[in-house]
């Protein structure tokens, strides 16, 4: 009898469904990697991989043996390796839409105030950087810092960062309409910057907006620019307005200009 072919099989709703999940897993992970040094790293495994791919085609013996020793234990060693990378992971997975609704939500008055204060601050050249709390609470780095509690004013945040304060050097921390931490220290990007005009108060605000959901907003001494930092990216030169309308607040019309304002 000739033999029956088997039958091809026919990929079903759940296969396709199971493929696209997975596919947008791969994506999102890519996605993540880029700009990192993690992917610096995946590149070397999948040379390795390539490696020991080869090997076993050639029928080595000593190269797929150490190889597969490396690759037994190397989960041990990504966890370490990785560990930064793995924590950024996590904390944006919390950063998803849904888990957004469960973020506390800031007042319209305390976004005028934050956002006339850095007007403020930048028309007198005074650095200054803002974390402005969402959904991930920012616990950990009010402990590197000087706990508050006080109403979100423009006049006691000018007064933080002024140069005679001891805490002018590091963060401010907002949650909802209060300052509850002052003279924080923040977490510095590890990603490498384009532009290397941007201090230490940026790579702070980027490295918090990394790990998590936060906004943080940054007033630059030597540009005397706003700039805002979320999710990872950076978005610089704000106007006032548009600091209200980035921490949920309506935009108002500025003052008008006075003769003597610095």
């Amino acid at each position: 009898m000739p033999l029956q072919q088997p039958p091809v099989p026919v990929p079903q709703w759940r296969d396709l469904l199971e493929i696209l999940f997975v596919a947008a897993i791969l994506y999102r992970i890519l996605r993540f990697l880029v700009g990192t040094r993690a992917l610096q790293i995946v590149f070397g495994l999948l040379v390795l991989a390539a490696i020991y791919v080869a090997a076993l085609l050639l029928k080595l013996t000593m190269i797929p043996y150490l190889l597969g020793v490396v690759f037994t234990y190397g989960a041990f060693a990504a966890l370490v390796v990785f560990q930064p990378e793995l924590r950024q992971a996590l904390a944006r997975l919390g950063q998803t839409r849904v888990f957004r609704w469960f973020a506390p939500a800031g007042s319209a008055a305390a976004a005028a105030e934050v956002a006339a204060a850095l007007d403020r601050l930048s028309r007198s050249r005074i650095g200054a950087i803002v974390a402005v709390e969402r959904g991930a609470r920012l616990d950990d780095y009010l402990e590197s810092g000087k706990p508050l509690s006080a109403t979100v004013s423009a006049d006691l945040l000018a007064s933080i960062f002024s140069p005679p304060s001891p805490l002018h050097d590091g963060a401010v921390i907002i949650r909802g309409d209060q300052i509850v931490g002052a003279g924080c220290i923040l977490p510095l990007t590890q990603s490498a910057l384009a532009d290397r005009s941007l201090g230490t108060r940026h790579r702070a605000a980027l490295g918090l907006s990394e790990e998590t959901d936060a906004v943080v907003l940054v007033v630059s001494e030597e540009s005397a620019s706003v700039s805002a930092a979320h999710r990872g990216r950076l978005e610089r030169g704000l106007t006032p307005d548009q600091v209200r309308t980035l921490l949920g607040g309506e935009p108002q019309p500025a003052p008008p200009a006075t003769l003597g304002t610095v």
